[in-house]
């Protein structure tokens, strides 16, 4: 029986947003599984789990229905602004990028840099920089932008406000692979009408991000101010490692956490032995699941995986 497990997600939230585009949730549930089969691919053959979650987040990042690269929200000045994080469980090292505005995969990026070293967080211009010098593809800021994307930001903007409800989303994997390593991978555009340099939960390592053998790897998609200020990453790997929980009770008590705080949102995890988890506290959860024997993506609640 093979070992290895591959879990994804690509935002929680609302999502039946009134959009006009009857084909969107059609669109989507097959970007989730053009992802899991990438990342199966990599881990049937004996892959790394960080080969893995990568692969996964890729697919994403370059699917408009997702709010990661291409079809990313727009912040008030109408750019897009990129964030991401890739963390190894083996060894704990990570890499983490913010505010990229021109590089095609940040979650790659995200990887150069945990490779690299030796910093594990690098934003904006400096980001975009090493993504240059590097050989990664650039971009214009433009590539990113979709039609439905530039309404979202339109209706907000008129009404004063900015995304705090309706999210399709985020993107993010966890895997473990044949050797029992796990790895975790988020990618984000962060909320339409963000202001002020805003940056989320998804780069942080120990909030959106997190992963380590001992325990667990996480990813988080949600109301990203509420995953920081709970470490929800990093509490959920905590409550298996010192607590002792499961991960599905570690996950579910994380996410009571943060709804006890105002938040709203869901997680993914694997642990070491393969086993997984995912939760949300929201009508729905872009996910899916893969492993030796099955492969299957699912969106609302009432759905099973």
């Amino acid at each position: 029986m093979s070992r290895w497990k591959l879990v994804i997600h690509g935002g929680a939230g609302a999502m039946r947003p009134d959009h006009g585009d009857e084909d969107h949730e059609q669109r989507a549930r097959k970007g989730l599984r053009e992802a899991l089969d990438a990342g199966a691919e990599i881990l049937t053959a004996g892959g790394s789990a960080v080969d893995a979650v990568e692969a996964a987040v890729r697919v994403l990042e370059d699917d408009p229905c997702f709010n990661a690269g291409r079809g990313s929200t727009l912040n008030a000045e109408g750019l897009v602004e990129l964030d991401a994080a890739i963390m190894d469980g083996s060894n704990r090292r990570a890499g983490a990028v913010a505010g990229l505005r021109t590089t095609r995969a940040p979650i790659s990026l995200a990887r150069t840099l945990m490779e690299r070293g030796p910093h594990v967080f690098l934003s904006y211009d400096g980001a975009d920089r090493l993504a240059r010098e590097t050989g990664m593809e650039q971009v214009e800021n433009s590539w990113f932008v979709t039609a439905e994307r530039r309404r979202q930001l339109d209706e907000l903007l008129a009404k004063g406000g900015f995304d705090a409800d309706v999210k399709y989303g985020t993107v993010g994997a966890v895997a473990v692979d044949e050797q029992g390593h796990v790895a975790a991978a988020t990618s984000t555009g962060g909320l339409t009408a963000k202001q002020w340099g805003r940056i989320g939960d998804s780069p942080l390592i120990g909030a959106g991000t997190y992963a380590d053998d001992r325990s667990a790897a996480v990813s988080a998609t949600g109301s990203g101010e509420y995953f920081i200020r709970a470490v929800a990453g990093h509490q959920l790997s905590e409550r298996v490692r010192l607590a002792g929980q499961s991960l599905q009770e570690a996950l579910d008590g994380t996410l009571q956490d943060i709804k006890d705080l105002g938040g709203l949102g869901g997680l993914i995890a694997v642990a070491p032995s393969g086993e997984c988890a995912w939760g949300f506290t929201t009508r729905a959860m872009y996910r899916g699941v893969a492993d030796g024997e099955q492969r299957s993506v699912a969106i609302y609640a009432d759905e099973d995986l």
